[in-house]
């Protein structure tokens, strides 16, 4: 049997093949262990001996799709394999009527005054509960409108911008001071700037700003002028660039499965990238630009890689429809997939409808 798993056509393999390759994957995600020949053997529809249940095995392992863990052990899907199953054997239906009370329950249950932070922090508990995996949520870019900003020395040629927003958020950002700029200077901006920020948000404040110095030249003196650019277009960078918060919650569950001492070596790694959630926030950014849900197995991607964690990630809209964030599960390669799709889907149809 010639067979390229990603050729997207099931016509490569046969329905003897596909039987005992789901029957493979069947097990590995209800047990986590490899299955041999003969427990698959018994578990078909149709008689077939475990001999030439392994010659099917030999066959589906040269493909990819499966591999042996150990001399003379059962078999386990690869995490090609996995993708695989996902991609085409995988029957997913809608989220069943249980999940879906709980979900609307727990979600609706944090108020119709509640903040968004409040419910996505909530969706992220409720999907680690109903998963007993680590729920996680990527929250929209925050648009903070400004109260207060304030420039102070710290040395010759450097400074600290303090900018201080309605909702209480205060960030310091160091910035670059021309030489020579006396602190009479830093002053004149901070009382330019607080005169005229009027609870915009920066975007709104740096055009502003940028329109009246343009109009009214005269009224800094070149050095001013160029400590409020400098610190105006620092903090734009910021904001363009800044990382989206992260929320994670019961990541303990991901310990759940672990078996033996190699298996808590590879969690903890995954632990170390949660805390960094660089590339996590860069991984879930790639669900923004598609629809529905998006599904990241094991190494297929270098977060997981190592710890053999599985992603599934949907994205959530606002009153717009323009995607803000995404809500997802992180577990093991071999999470329940039919039942966690529909369910991270339905959440975040839910936090959508919420947050319009």
């Amino acid at each position: 049997m010639s067979f390229d798993p990603w050729s997207g056509s099931l016509k490569d393999l046969d329905q003897r093949s596909r039987d005992i390759f789901r029957r493979v994957v069947d097990s590995y995600l209800e047990t986590g262990e490899p299955v041999g020949s003969r427990n698959i053997s018994r578990l078909l529809s149709a008689p077939l001996s475990p001999a030439s249940v392994r010659n099917v095995l030999s066959d589906l392992e040269r493909a990819g799709l499966i591999y042996a863990p150990h001399t003379s052990a059962g078999r386990m899907p690869t995490d090609q394999g996995l993708r695989f199953f996902v991609d085409a054997l995988l029957e997913i239906g809608d989220v069943t009527s249980q999940d879906r009370v709980e979900i609307e329950a727990r979600l609706r249950s944090t108020g119709n005054s509640a903040s968004m932070e409040n419910v996505l922090t909530e969706a992220s508990q409720m999907l680690s509960g109903l998963t007993r995996g680590a729920g996680v949520v990527m929250t929209p870019k925050s648009d903070m409108r400004l109260k207060h900003v304030e420039f102070v020395r710290i040395e010759p040629t450097r400074g600290i911008v303090v900018l201080v927003g309605e909702n209480g958020v205060v960030e310091n950002r160091l910035i670059d001071l021309p030489p020579g700029l006396p602190v009479s200077a830093l002053v004149e901006a901070t009382n330019f700037l607080n005169a005229r920020i009027r609870s915009q948000t920066l975007a709104e404040t740096r055009a502003d700003v940028e329109a009246r110095l343009a109009a009214q030249k005269d009224e800094l003196d070149e050095l001013t002028a160029r400590v409020v650019d400098a610190g105006l277009a620092t903090w734009s960078a910021l904001e363009d660039n800044r990382p989206q918060t992260l929320i994670v919650r019961g990541r303990a569950n991901l310990l759940d499965d672990v078996r033996a001492a190699e298996d808590i070596e590879r969690i903890r790694s995954l632990f170390e990238e949660l805390e960094t959630s660089q590339d996590l926030i860069h991984l879930l950014g790639l669900a923004d630009a598609g629809e529905g849900v998006r599904i990241f197995i094991g190494s297929e991607n270098k977060l997981f890689g190592l710890s053999g964690s599985s992603l599934v990630v949907s994205p959530y809209r606002d009153s717009e429809a323009r995607v803000i964030g995404v809500v997802g599960v992180i577990g093991p390669t071999r999470l329940n997939y039919a039942r966690v799709v529909p369910m991270v889907d339905y959440t975040a149809r839910i936090v959508s409808r919420m947050l319009g």
